[in-house]
């Protein structure tokens, strides 16, 4: 029964356009991460992908194994029309449920859609989503934010804490490139799975 209000909560946001997290474009720091990738071939995940901006620009660039998953019915069946004749993968799924083996997860606002409650739940997630030296690339919000979540804010310290039992923590740095409007609250992550 949660799962179903979270699918309708989130169904509405996107039927109602109440979509302000949606930048319109790729994230400039993940582009610029993506730009630097040289092996198309590896295998992409991007949990709660919304409009899928990110996956379309891993499409441009070559990338052939993406697969992107929502809890969002709308916004599943408008990017299976969206992208339909391409290779991505797109699935209607809770991320919690979902089973795979990903060499690459991009995080990208859905992390700060999910409940504080369930952060520790996350991280066990994208670990058994990984591939043994697997990386989770992304951003998550270093800032508090004023009025009640989503989006939930957090801290580099919080954030460190959390992954560091189940990932090697190779950047976990404020990102340089956010847009304007997130400039100085966006960390730029790199995590690397463990053994």
């Amino acid at each position: 029964m949660e799962n179903e209000l979270i699918a309708d909560y989130w169904d509405d946001r996107y039927k109602k356009q109440q979509t302000g997290w949606d930048l319109g474009i790729s994230s400039p720091p993940l582009t610029a991460y993506f730009d630097q990738l040289v092996d198309k071939n590896i295998s992409i995940l991007i949990p709660g992908c919304g409009n899928a901006h990110e996956a379309a620009y891993l499409l441009k660039k070559g990338f052939q194994n993406i697969t992107i998953i929502d809890i969002s019915s709308t916004v599943v069946e408008k990017l299976k029309k969206q992208f339909a004749g391409t290779p991505l993968k797109i699935e209607l799924v809770d991320f919690f449920a979902y089973a795979g083996q990903f060499d690459l997860i991009i995080e990208q606002t859905f992390f700060c859609a999910i409940r504080p409650t369930q952060r520790n739940a996350y991280v066990n997630k994208i670990a058994e989503l990984l591939k043994f030296g697997g990386k989770l690339v992304g951003l998550l919000f270093d800032t508090i934010f004023e009025k009640p979540g989503p989006p939930f804010g957090g801290s580099t310290s919080e954030y460190r804490a959390l992954f560091e039992g189940k990932f090697i923590i190779s950047v976990l740095d404020l990102a340089y490139n956010s847009i304007k409007p997130r400039q100085n609250t966006e960390v730029f992550i790199n995590f690397r799975k463990k053994i």
